[in-house]
């Protein structure tokens, strides 16, 4: 199955998926204007407000459609230019939160491997509102799984190539991090591969999403859990500035 994203589907997504953000914002924007109007406060103060105010709505729009609609991001070929490959896998998982924009694709880049596709979403656990409503809309992988985080229900040493794309920091508990990582371990081959793309809570990340970024965690974070998980050998490569391709090997 051949999937085409819409033009701005990245910028779409997350005005969708985070509409509460935008709407408080836009209401807090209206209480300034009409504030200053009734009582009159300084004009430079007025104006540095509102574009605080601007900057925190319009940034995370530009650098979501710079990187999900504009980067490549879709068409995978940051593997290669990552140094990531694998020619002839067997057996390839992805694993999402319950939103998945990358299953279809992965098939159709791999069409030799089978291809397993899990979801570790837990209402109980994984409470953002925006995943919440990513579910809604998300394209279902046939076949896709329901699991928990502490237990993946293949053979240990059975996959090659196990892809968390965008999904593992809804896993907001370090030790929860800690046993999924363990379970992706006892799943490789001696060969495998855990390829894992995320944002990070960094300078870059702060530039574009302000306070947002705490959604996501520090380099320092996934290392000590990839570490305190067995894998022995980590890599990381930039794709944009604004985001970390891992490299993840038993």
């Amino acid at each position: 199955m051949e999937v085409k994203r819409r033009k701005f589907q990245g910028v779409l997504n997350i005005l969708s998926f985070n509409r509460h953000f935008y709407i408080f914002g836009l209401i807090a924007l209206l209480l300034v204007i009409v504030s200053q109007i009734v009582l009159q406060w300084p004009i430079v103060l007025f104006w540095i407000i509102i574009l605080a105010f601007l900057y925190g709505l319009l940034m995370p729009l530009i650098v979501s459609a710079y990187v999900y609609d504009f980067s490549g991001y879709y068409h995978f070929d940051w593997l290669k230019k990552t140094g990531i490959s694998n020619s002839n896998p067997d057996l390839i998982l992805n694993i999402n939160a319950g939103f998945d924009e990358t299953s279809f694709i992965l098939e159709s880049h791999f069409p030799q491997a089978t291809l397993k596709v899990f979801d570790f979403y837990n209402p109980e656990k994984h409470t953002e509102q925006a995943i919440v409503r990513a579910r809604k809309v998300s394209l279902i992988f046939p076949d896709t799984a329901q699991i928990a985080t502490d237990f993946i229900p293949l053979h240990d040493k059975s996959v090659d190539m196990i892809f968390l794309l965008s999904a593992a920091h809804e896993i907001r508990s370090q030790q929860e991090k800690i046993v999924f990582l363990k379970e992706c371990y006892r799943l490789c081959k001696p060969t495998g591969q855990v390829i894992m793309v995320e944002h990070l809570r960094d300078l870059p990340n702060f530039i574009a999403f302000s306070i947002g970024f705490t959604h996501f965690f520090s380099r320092r974070v996934w290392r000590k859990a990839f570490k305190t998980a067995g894998f022995s050998s980590l890599s990381e490569t930039k794709f944009t500035p604004f985001m970390s391709v891992f490299n993840c090997c038993p």
